[in-house]
C-alpha cells in the first residue's frame, strides 16, 4: 500500500511483467495505476502528480453525476449495435423477447433480464466483427474464439492462445467505437504489445484510431 491519494480517493497500483507503459484509470471512486513491474514508485509518483489535476477532475465529474435510474423502465430507448431499441416490461413474460424495434421483458428484474439478453445478442455479431479483422490483418490463423465479457476495468483483450473477449456494454457505444475495439484486439493476435509495430497494424485499417481511443476514455462511463 502506498498511501497515495488524489480528493481523498485512495490510488492502486496494478503492476505486470507484460506491460510496457503507464497508464492512469479513474472511475467512479477509484483511481488506478497500471504500470511495469520495474518502473520504480518514485517515478509512479510523478506520472501521478503530473496528472493529479486531471484525475481529480474526472473524479469530481463523477460525484456531480445524478445517479442512474435503477432498473429498466418501459417506453426506455436502449442503444443495441447502432440501432436503438424500445423496452416494453411485460408482466405476463418469463423472458426477453425481441419484436423488430421493442424489446419485451419481464417486469421481474428487467434490468438484469436486458443485460443477460444484451450478452446472448452481441455475442454472434461480436464474433463476425472480430473474424472480419483478423482475416484483414492476415491473422485468421491465429484467433482461437470470441467471447462476451463483463469486466469492470477492460473493454476488451486478447490471450496468448488466440482467445478475445469484448465487453457486452460495447454493444451500446457508437458502431466506430465497437470496431475501434474489435481492431484493437484483433491486432494483438500479431502483436501481444503496444509497441509501434502493432500500432502500424491498426492505423493501417483504422488511420483516425486516436479519436476513438479518446471517445472510450472520455465518455466510455457512459455505456
Amino acid at each position: 500500500m502506498t498511501g497515495w491519494e488524489v480528493a481523498g480517493v485512495p490510488v492502486q497500483i496494478r503492476r505486470s511483467a507484460r506491460r510496457r507503459t503507464v497508464a492512469v484509470q479513474v472511475t467512479p471512486g477509484a483511481v488506478t495505476l497500471y504500470a511495469p513491474t520495474r518502473v520504480p514508485l518514485a517515478q509512479l509518483r510523478d506520472i501521478l502528480d503530473a496528472r493529479r489535476d486531471w484525475v481529480a477532475g474526472h473524479l469530481a465529474g463523477y460525484a456531480a453525476r445524478p445517479p442512474q435510474r435503477p432498473d429498466a423502465q418501459t417506453g426506455q430507448r436502449v442503444p443495441f449495435l447502432g440501432q436503438d431499441l424500445t423496452l416494453h416490461l411485460d408482466a405476463t413474460r418469463t423472458r426477453p423477447d425481441r419484436s423488430g424495434d421493442t424489446l419485451h421483458l419481464p417486469v421481474q428484474n428487467a434490468e438484469a433480464h436486458l443485460t443477460a439478453w444484451t450478452r446472448r445478442a452481441c455475442a454472434a455479431p461480436y464474433r463476425e466483427l472480430v473474424q472480419e479483422y483478423a482475416a484483414r490483418l492476415g491473422a485468421a490463423d491465429r484467433l482461437s474464439a470470441v467471447h462476451v465479457s463483463d469486466t469492470r476495468t477492460r473493454w476488451g483483450s486478447c490471450s496468448a492462445d488466440g482467445v478475445i473477449r469484448l465487453h457486452w456494454k460495447l454493444s451500446r457505444a457508437p458502431s466506430e467505437i465497437l470496431h475501434y475495439v474489435a481492431l484493437h484486439e484483433a491486432a494483438h493476435l500479431l502483436e501481444l504489445n503496444h509497441s509501434p509495430r502493432y500500432w502500424a497494424h491498426v492505423t493501417r485499417l483504422m488511420p483516425d484510431w486516436q479519436t476513438k481511443r479518446a471517445w472510450l476514455r472520455e465518455d466510455g462511463h457512459t455505456l
